[in-house]
């Protein structure tokens, strides 16, 4: 999973967008207003912070002990860091974003998830 890719993918989930309020390196991607991915798209190894379901979380750090850690200063229940450097698969890359996109729609309210689902 190159940058680029990653940019691409969190951007092509309706309604994301990209912001940088921290500072102009870290790429903060939103669904209406609300943080689903945090990354700096230059660093290397490339990583992400993403939301993951709690339980999952645990699962997935167990499985992929270096490469899916705890979220680096998030909630380390809900959100893992993941290295997207190639180790992993570009599908579970993909699945773990989407998750994390799904997961935050799921908790907006319901007439912004409403607005979301018409074309």
């Amino acid at each position: 999973m190159t940058p680029a890719r990653l940019r691409t993918l969190c951007l092509s989930f309706n309604a994301a967008v990209e912001e940088f309020p921290f500072n102009p390196e870290t790429s903060v991607f939103k669904v209406l207003g609300k943080m689903f991915a945090l990354t700096d798209l230059g660093a290397r190894p490339l990583k992400v912070n993403l939301k993951c379901d709690p339980q999952d979380a645990i699962r997935l750090r167990a499985e992929h002990p270096d490469l899916i850690v705890p979220g680096w200063h998030m909630n380390k229940r809900h959100w893992n860091t993941v290295t997207v450097d190639g180790a992993l698969p570009d599908r579970l890359v993909r699945e773990l974003v989407e998750d994390s996109y799904d997961l935050v729609v799921a908790g907006l309210p319901r007439a912004a998830r409403l607005r979301l689902d018409r074309p």
